[in-house]
């Protein structure tokens, strides 16, 4: 494992050591076990995602709450889709709700840390998973590989995953070349602005697990830039030694244009300079437990 140096902090390497794990670290009959009466929720952010979320939903149902029950319940936020979205969600067995129709007295912003930041008046977890939508080559180990470290460590409040990802080109996929905003802004940022963050391998990773009690807790980004800004928040408040990182193997995803792009990476840099008292500051939602 490559490990940043000296300048990121002395406690990196070690950090690493301790809070880098392997999906197949723990068995599925061990995380039943190690989870008891505590309630878990998966929470997938969708917006115009019709052509993948059905087999992530019925898949994930099939795997970890039908056959073993590591998950109780399965909860997808459509953000103002135009599509069939909403119909195809239910249909593959999630319970889903319109982010615009959830406390409505709240308002409604377009965006993924919306739909996230909404799911918290909707689910029951006290462990909450996020998943992408649009995944189209992965696998249901994800999940038990992101609740791993929260079921059987007490001290770990959030959990990345990270994965080989392949850019699919002509047909044809090339291994490591996905992730362009993570490695061209998300690294740089962190490296420059946030050295503590930089033995995690893809800190915008849409895949990750949290405590509910930790996620109400932090102010939320209203697009792109929620996992960003959430690992800021925390290993401000709770320290590097509440996070841990999880190697899920490999994951593909529909890649959007440079022009798309553009955006994310602009709603992420926003979000690092206002942390740092160099930018504007960012319109986010706050604490979910002060509204």
């Amino acid at each position: 494992m490559r490990v940043p140096g000296d300048s990121a902090g002395p406690d990196l390497s070690t950090w690493a050591e301790r809070h880098t794990h392997h999906w197949d670290d723990w068995s599925l009959t061990d995380l039943v076990a190690a989870k008891s009466d505590r309630r878990v929720s998966l929470v997938v952010p969708a917006r115009n995602e019709a052509a993948t979320v059905g087999d992530v939903v019925a898949e994930v149902r099939s795997a970890l709450v039908d056959t073993v029950a590591l998950l109780d319940e399965v909860v997808v936020i459509d953000s103002d889709s135009t599509d069939d979205t909403y119909a195809v969600a239910t249909d593959a067995g999630a319970t889903v709700h319109r982010s615009a129709e959830i406390r409505p007295d709240l308002g409604s912003r377009p965006g993924k840390g919306e739909a996230m930041w909404k799911s918290l008046f909707v689910t029951t977890g006290e462990l909450v998973v996020f998943m992408d939508a649009d995944l189209v080559d992965w696998d249901t180990h994800f999940v038990p590989g992101l609740l791993g470290p929260l079921l059987t460590d007490p001290g770990v409040e959030l959990v990345k995953g990270f994965y080989e990802r392949p850019m699919v080109a002509d047909g044809s996929a090339v291994p490591f070349e996905g992730g362009r905003v993570t490695e061209l802004v998300a690294r740089p940022l962190i490296a420059l602005l946030f050295p503590e963050l930089a033995g995690l391998h893809q800190p915008l990773a849409g895949e990750w697990a949290v405590r509910r009690s930790l996620f109400e807790s932090l102010s939320v980004p209203h697009e792109y830039a929620v996992e960003l800004a959430a690992l800021v928040d925390t290993v401000r408040s709770r320290g590097l030694d509440a996070i841990a990182q999880v190697d899920l193997g490999v994951r593909a995803h529909r890649h959007q244009s440079l022009r798309d792009l553009t955006g994310m990476a602009t709603q992420i840099l926003a979000a690092a300079l206002a942390r740092v008292g160099a930018g504007p500051a960012v319109d986010e939602r706050p604490p979910a437990v002060t509204v």
